[in-house]
């Protein structure tokens, strides 16, 4: 028979809050930036011309629901992570500024249809993506494999923006 100490208890039971907040801060910022900048009912967007390859709409839900639960269990392993929060410091950087331009991303393209300035933007993502999963396999070699579904679904989107500004400007 095992025991908990009242110290591990309360470890894990703020591991376990730092788990929620961590996947529920990714998941707000995503469903909020798709609010602002929604798709649906953009007669914009609809009129676009799109290559054949082009994903249906209703993919794309549940696909960045994952991936903001992904980006939200990898920050919390770096989080969580015993190793100095110095040494984390430039991990949650990193993190936070590819969380923010992917806030940006729909807004700029969708909201003010802007197909050119989405795709810069979305190539700064892209290398900041990057960047977090370097800094983050620093710390956690799972942390940045978490990542890796996210790095391959904007390296698709980018190609899709790039092929949406070209076959439309």
């Amino acid at each position: 028979m095992t025991t908990t100490t009242p110290m591990r208890k309360q470890r894990n039971t703020s591991s376990i809050w730092k788990l929620i907040i961590a996947i529920l801060a990714c998941e707000v910022i995503g469903f909020t930036s798709g609010l602002i900048g929604s798709a649906a009912m953009n007669t914009w967007f609809d009129n676009l011309q799109k290559p054949s390859w082009n994903p249906p709409s209703f993919l794309f839900a549940p696909v960045w629901t994952t991936l903001y639960a992904l980006m939200g269990i990898a920050f919390w392993l770096i989080w969580k992570n015993e190793t100095a929060e110095a040494n984390k410091r430039s991990a949650y950087f990193v993190f936070a500024i590819q969380l923010f331009l992917n806030f940006c991303w729909s807004i700029i393209f969708f909201k003010f249809q802007a197909p050119f300035f989405a795709l810069i933007e979305i190539l700064l993502l892209l290398s900041m993506i990057l960047l977090t999963i370097f800094h983050f396999s620093k710390i956690s070699k799972t942390a940045a494999y978490l990542l890796v579904p996210y790095v391959l679904w904007v390296s698709f989107a980018s190609f899709l923006n790039y092929t949406l500004w070209s076959l439309n400007y």
